[in-house]
């Protein structure tokens, strides 16, 4: 199926949000066991045996903030990305790697709008809200009746500085990659050829940025009180972990496996949704097979 040319205009939103659905559904246990790292420092046994101990029921607990969030946030990463960067190449065509900086940063920071999903996210992964929040809807009217609109913004400034950083870095790297790669012959290698691409710069971006989700997910974690800023709450974490970036980085290989997956599969979803939907590629050369 084909879609028309007005509906084509949304191609890369449309597209963003299929591919964002498909990757929560599959990756959220996951994100979950290492999201206990993060907030606990503990190994990945300890974190499995803790939601082991809370039940089947609780494994999806959460669930419906980072889907929402998710989708909306590639929603914009990729429609924002793609839509700002035709426009500034047409008017700065001189330019084109500024152009993809400015337009990643746009992005990144439009992303960040969708903040508050993510602070339930992380309220409703902690077990020590377990009993006080019943639900992420129950959770966000708390906060809110409380503590006022504020408080959903904790860790603002950690997450403009993962998604400005990391998209720049990811479109940047994910354009030089999707033209460099050989030209596919069918689609099982087109396939592979996309979720190889997207899975190592996920990997290696989530890797990088790892240490600023790890204070990210200690700021948001706090409910009332004084908003600490990033590099006070990084100075906290590392006390607490006696000063050792191997315990900064706890949990990390499970980020790296879930950020491969992840990111391989939004990658994948999207191009494959493009050429499906759209009869289009990310890649300079557009000629579907």
């Amino acid at each position: 199926m084909v879609l028309s040319e007005s509906e084509d205009s949304s191609a890369e939103f449309v597209c963003g949000w299929g591919s964002a659905f498909v990757n929560i559904t599959v990756t959220f246990p996951i994100n979950k066991v290492m999201f206990r790292q993060q907030l606990l420092g503990v190994r990945t046994f300890a974190a499995l045996r803790q939601l082991q101990t809370e039940g089947l029921s609780n494994l999806y607990r959460g669930f419906f903030p980072p889907l929402i969030q998710k989708t909306a946030s590639m929603t914009l990463m990729f429609g924002i990305y793609y839509k700002s960067c035709n426009y500034l190449n047409k008017q700065y065509p001189q330019t084109p790697y500024f152009n993809s900086i400015v337009s990643a940063t746009f992005a990144g920071a439009l992303e960040a709008l969708l903040l508050p999903f993510e602070r339930i996210q992380v309220l409703m992964q902690d077990k020590n809200y377990n009993h006080r929040f019943e639900n992420a809807r129950h959770a966000a009217k708390e906060l809110r009746s409380i503590y006022g609109v504020k408080e959903f913004y904790r860790g603002g400034s950690a997450i403009l500085l993962r998604n400005c950083g990391s998209n720049i870095l990811f479109f940047l790297g994910r354009d030089y990659l999707m033209n460099a790669l050989p030209h596919p012959d069918t689609v099982l290698e087109r396939t592979t050829q996309d979720f190889i691409c997207g899975a190592a710069l996920g990997a290696f971006l989530s890797t990088l940025f790892y240490p600023v989700n790890v204070v990210k997910v200690k700021m948001q974690s706090k409910v009332g009180g004084t908003f600490e800023g990033l590099v006070h709450t990084l100075r906290i974490v590392q006390e607490e972990r006696k000063h050792s970036i191997r315990k900064l980085f706890r949990g990390v290989h499970i980020n790296f496996t879930r950020s491969f997956l992840s990111w391989g599969i939004v990658n994948a979803t999207y191009e494959f949704l493009m050429v499906k939907l759209f009869s289009r590629s990310s890649r300079k050369n557009n000629h579907v097979s």
